[in-house]
């Protein structure tokens, strides 16, 4: 109810109404582009792949480098179910051509950071095609590498000869 006198202010639901449809039908356009962007015509470059004994660390989008650049990722990682080698799929730029006697290794840029893919180029002037193999491939043994940081940590990894004892100076004369 309202006061005699009152002024009422009409409601005016039907422009609100298109306000919110509108708003709804924006996002639901920039969602599609953004998704249809992402998929038009597949990502750019071409496929290779490496079989390795460890991937430890590695996934689906892990970046591969060379000479410490992004030059592509990680696609898909397959297990062989005969040898237990994992085949890695990778995307390289299309621009990056690598030679045949390249090689392959899971490095990782500190003793926490996360792990990449490098690859170390060769000499050969034959490329690998789309859809090749890299077969000079390492795994490394993260199990080593943390062995190794326990035992510089606790002293066990030292050198079997304590340090010399220090000297003092001859006092002048």
């Amino acid at each position: 109810m309202s006061a005699p006198g009152a002024k009422v202010v009409p409601q005016n639901n039907m422009l609100e109404t298109m306000i919110g449809a509108a708003v709804v039908a924006a996002a639901v356009l920039i969602i599609a582009l953004v998704y249809l962007g992402k998929g038009a015509g597949g990502p750019a470059g071409y496929e290779v792949t490496a079989r390795l004994s460890k991937v430890d660390g590695l996934g689906i989008g892990t970046e591969v480098r060379l000479s410490g650049i992004k030059v592509g990722s990680v696609t898909a990682l397959d297990l062989d179910p005969v040898n237990y080698l994992v085949t890695v799929h990778m995307r390289l730029n299309d621009d990056i051509k690598i030679s045949t006697d390249s090689s392959l290794m899971i490095n990782s840029s500190s003793l926490l950071g996360t792990p990449y893919l490098s690859i170390s180029p060769g000499g050969d002037d034959k490329m690998i095609a789309a859809g090749g193999v890299i077969e000079n491939t390492q795994s490394v043994n993260t199990s080593d590498i943390m062995s190794m940081v326990s035992r510089f940590a606790t002293g066990a990894g030292g050198s079997s000869t304590p340090p010399p004892a220090p000297q003092s100076l001859p006092s002048g004369p």
